[in-house]
C-alpha cells in the first residue's frame, strides 16, 4: 500500500474517504502578498483605480475562491464553510515599493481541513489585486503563498515558525 493517500490500489489517482473521520471545529490561516510600485499602492489606498474598490473586489473574490476550492483542486473535498475572513495590511518595503500582505481565515465543522480553502482564497485575493492593478504595474510580484496555522482535526494544530530575525 502507498503512503500516498491519493492513490488507489492500482496506483491511479482517488478521493480519500473521510466517511470514518469523525467531525470536528476546524480552522487555517493562510497568508498571500502582492509587491507593486507606490503609484500602485496610492491608487489602492485612495481608491483611484479605474476598475473600483481594489480592497473590497478582493475581499470578495478571496470568498468565493475558498468556496470554489474543491472545484480547481481536483483531490479536494466539498465541505461546508462556516465562515471566511480576508484582511489586508500594508508594509513599505521602500520609499517607491510597498506589499499589500492578505491574510485568509477559513472555519469549517467537519470530517477535513480546511488549509486548501484558506491558502485558495488568499491566492484568489492576491490574484485579484494583480488583475485590477495590472494596467498601471505589470511587475507586480505576488507571493509567497503559505499556510500559517491550523487547528483540528487527526493530526493536532500546525503554527508556522518564523525566522528569527536577522
Amino acid at each position: 500500500m502507498s503512503e500516498f493517500t491519493h492513490f488507489n490500489d492500482h496506483g491511479r489517482a482517488k478521493i480519500v474517504d473521510i466517511s470514518d473521520k469523525k467531525e470536528s471545529a476546524r480552522k487555517a490561516l493562510a497568508r498571500s502578498s502582492v509587491q507593486m510600485t507606490k503609484e500602485v499602492y496610492e491608487n489602492i489606498i485612495h481608491q483611484n483605480n479605474k476598475k473600483g474598490d481594489v480592497l473590497g473586489v478582493s475581499q470578495i473574490a478571496g470568498i468565493m475562491g475558498a468556496k470554489q476550492t474543491s472545484s480547481v483542486i481536483p483531490m479536494c473535498h466539498p465541505i461546508p464553510i462556516s465562515g471566511v475572513d480576508l484582511t489586508f495590511n500594508w508594509e513599505s518595503l521602500s520609499e517607491e515599493r510597498y506589499e499589500l500582505v492578505i491574510e485568509a481565515e477559513v472555519k469549517t465543522v467537519g470530517s477535513t481541513g480546511v488549509e486548501m480553502e484558506a491558502l485558495t482564497a488568499a491566492s484568489v485575493a492576491a490574484l485579484t489585486v494583480y488583475d485590477m492593478c495590472k494596467a498601471v504595474d505589470k511587475g507586480m510580484i505576488i507571493g509567497p503563498t503559505y499556510l500559517l496555522e491550523k487547528s483540528g482535526g487527526k493530526n493536532g494544530d500546525f503554527k508556522r515558525m518564523e525566522k528569527d530575525p536577522e
